[in-house]
């Protein structure tokens, strides 16, 4: 027997947009989440540099990157972390499955939507998963009530007890403010439940003010992140987690172990560079100041055009995503047989070219009618040019929206059509 685990749907996904294109078809990509930017300048400088680095780092990371990254954490949350919490991996992801692999028969809840690998993530490792539905009235944001309710539950068969949030969110770019984030602290200390917050999203935060719910929780939240998103670099694989302060030796110990027994260390020469990335350089704070410039103006943008084709979405506050609901046109969908939002993606890829990730990957029942749309079909390396040129404008949203406009508007004139 093998385990039954399906492929990554936006690695999929991808595949499938990429099979259409060959076909000569005109594909609209907004379900792959990968930055359009280019990496910066100065860190590509930096990985060249060290590209002759070819020996093995310690298991939790170089020692010099682990004291820039605290140091940039520390600014950035505004809280006190020391290198000791670092750990370093190749990507984030890795760190999420060492993290909860560290324990033993733990119940892992996961407020749902949510990222498509945290769930079999957990189910690999043999942890009991509970998805935790929210809806459109709550922002997709677990409430109190929601999360007292799973965590009794959970914490009748199970001594650890392991939320994950995520915060901007993956699919709906949606933030956690810091009441909703006081209130769930005040549940999970109840509970003394930990707290894997995947903060990947956290410097391209629209308005440049992310809070953490570390801030409120330090003594039990893991805080993860790397470059993939903020730093354009998904490729160089390279992740951090800040474990929580005052962390048992035991819990660091275990998480040594397998990462010893796993992914050894993170690439070599790929940690010498990101040093250049956590450090305070003028030229890397640019760089993400001016991704989050273009990214908000974008995402309210595409927001606007996704309200005009009678669809429903949160106004993105961080990353490049939002989140459809299709319910508006329920009925009509209905009729021609697309009663699941799997349904509904597959027609509109087929018939319109838009890729979109069906809601129930990310843990939502089919029925629910959402997909997830990235805002990332554009020319970041021209975006970024134009920005430097001169302050963003409407007319340099619209012409970099141009594509994803098309896109959307086909959506809309696809979905009119029915009623």
């Amino acid at each position: 027997m093998y385990r039954q685990i399906s492929p990554s749907s936006t690695l999929l996904l991808n595949e499938q947009s990429s099979a259409l294109e060959k076909e000569g078809r005109q594909v609209f990509r907004f379900g792959f989440g990968q930055s359009p930017f280019p990496i910066s300048a100065v860190l590509k400088a930096a990985l060249i540099e060290h590209a002759h680095r070819k020996e093995y780092t310690q298991v939790q990371g170089l020692e010099a990157l682990r004291t820039k990254v605290a140091e940039y954490h520390s600014a950035f949350e505004k809280r006190p972390i020391c290198a000791e919490q670092i750990f370093i991996a190749p990507g984030s992801k890795a760190l999420l499955y060492t993290i909860m692999c560290a324990y033993t028969h733990a119940a892992v809840l996961i407020p749902a939507p949510a990222w498509v690998s945290y769930a079999p993530q957990a189910e690999l490792i043999g942890h009991a998963t509970y998805m935790l539905q929210t809806n459109f009235a709550q922002r997709y944001r677990i409430t109190p009530d929601i999360l007292e309710k799973s965590l009794a539950e959970a914490s009748q068969h199970y001594q650890s007890l392991l939320v994950v949030l995520n915060s901007p969110g993956n699919p709906d770019g949606l933030c956690y403010t810091q009441s909703e984030l006081q209130a769930l602290t005040v549940v999970l200390e109840k509970y003394q439940a930990m707290v894997i917050s995947d903060e990947i999203y956290a410097p391209l935060q629209h308005d440049n003010q992310h809070v953490s719910i570390a801030k409120y929780y330090p003594k039990g939240t893991f805080v993860t992140s790397g470059l993939s998103k903020w730093a354009g670099a998904g490729g160089w694989r390279l992740g951090i987690a800040i474990l929580p302060d005052e962390c048992a030796s035991q819990l660091k110990d275990a998480m040594l172990g397998i990462a010893s027994e796993t992914y050894s260390c993170a690439s070599s020469p790929i940690q010498h560079a990101a040093i250049t990335a956590y450090s305070d350089n003028v030229m890397m704070l640019q760089y993400v100041k001016d991704q989050r410039t273009i990214l908000s103006a974008l995402g309210k943008y595409i927001h606007k055009a996704v309200i005009n084709a009678g669809l429903n979405a949160h106004a993105p506050e961080g990353g490049f995503y939002l989140l459809l609901d299709f319910s508006a046109y329920r009925q009509a969908l209905k009729d021609i047989g697309l009663a699941t939002d799997i349904a509904v993606c597959k027609k509109v890829l087929e018939d319109v070219g838009v890729a979109l990730l069906p809601g129930v990957s990310f843990g939502l029942p089919p029925e629910a009618l959402c997909a997830r749309l990235a805002y990332v079909d554009f020319d970041g390396r021209q975006a970024l040019e134009d920005i430097r040129l001169s302050d963003w404008s409407d007319t340099l949203t619209v012409k970099h929206a141009k594509k994803m406009s098309e896109g959307i508007e086909s959506l809309g004139r696809y979905l009119k059509q029915l009623t």
